[in-house]
């Protein structure tokens, strides 16, 4: 299956805008400061939530963002 240009860029950019926002999301999930993540320096519940949720989509992100990569790779050849 071919995708056309226009869509391997949504998904190549998709990949990316995946990893900046969950990036800066985690950063700030980190330094939490208000007990939400942390309680007494442990990790609480909403942070494992959180950080699998952070995972996940790193993880879909990835696989979406090389789809689109493999798809605008293989469109530069066949021309």
């Amino acid at each position: 299956m071919k995708l056309n240009r226009p869509l391997s860029w949504f998904l190549l950019a998709f990949g990316v805008w995946s990893w900046v926002i969950w990036i800066t999301f985690v950063k700030n999930l980190i330094k939490d400061g208000s007990g939400l993540a942390f309680d007494d320096g442990h990790p609480t519940a909403y942070f494992w939530v959180h950080l699998t949720l952070a995972v996940v989509s790193f993880v879909l992100g990835t696989a979406i963002g090389l789809i689109g990569l493999r798809s605008l790779r293989a469109l530069r050849f066949t021309q």
